[in-house]
């Protein structure tokens, strides 16, 4: 089953979150079918930026959505 859901990059002290479409099985840091945008905590207000069409269309397909993901999109006033 695909996940819509957050794939963390950074260094130790400096999270960054790419937002990614992956099987749910695999690692979080294994391989994505697609990325779709990308969160930085520490940006505040302009740090999230995602392909809502994107989203969209993996999520017709069949793709489930994280709860965190859910949350920042909620956050972001976007309907998902």
């Amino acid at each position: 089953m695909l996940t819509i859901r957050l794939m963390r990059t950074g260094k130790k002290s400096r999270p960054y979150f790419r937002i990614v479409a992956q099987e749910s099985k695999r690692k979080v840091q294994g391989a994505y079918q697609e990325s779709l945008g990308h969160y930085d905590p520490r940006d505040g207000a302009n740090g999230l930026k995602i392909n809502l069409d994107k989203v969209k269309s993996w999520k017709a397909k069949g793709a489930s959505i994280s709860p965190t993901v859910r949350a920042l999109l909620k956050r972001a006033a976007v309907a998902a």
